[in-house]
């Protein structure tokens, strides 16, 4: 069910969503650990908070994290599956150096994970 290329409408869906709905998307996809750790908070209870329609707001490094997150969920899931989503996000990735793209995410680097999730979707992967 692959298709070729990147939907560029992408970040612009995900930008007019709240906060509260990316969130809840992201913990019903990957879970409340994983969007905890990829947000880089400790506290695995806060992905749910975050879900909640007057739950609290993520800090922005966290909120940036997320977005980029929600983003490359929406890309590789509408080319391929849910499934093949999240195993992507959580296995080793060779543009990434072997790490995980969640990793990626939870240092910050969401550029490259951003990058990683367009070659995949684009079959350019190595």
């Amino acid at each position: 069910m692959a298709t070729t290329g990147i939907r560029n409408d992408t970040h612009a869906e995900t930008i007019r969503l709240d906060i509260h709905e990316v969130v809840r998307q992201l913990n019903s996809h990957l879970g409340p650990t994983l969007v905890a750790t990829l947000a880089n908070v400790r506290d695995s209870k806060l992905p749910h908070k975050w879900a909640k329609a007057d739950g609290n707001v993520p800090r922005p490094e966290s909120m940036r994290r997320l977005l980029a997150a929600h983003r490359i969920w929406s890309d590789i899931s509408n080319a391929d599956s849910d499934t093949v989503a999240r195993a992507w996000f959580i296995g080793a990735n060779p543009r990434l150096g072997e790490i995980s793209p969640i990793m990626a995410l939870r240092e910050g680097d969401e550029r490259s994970a951003l990058a990683a999730a367009k070659a995949f979707v684009e079959g350019t992967d190595d």
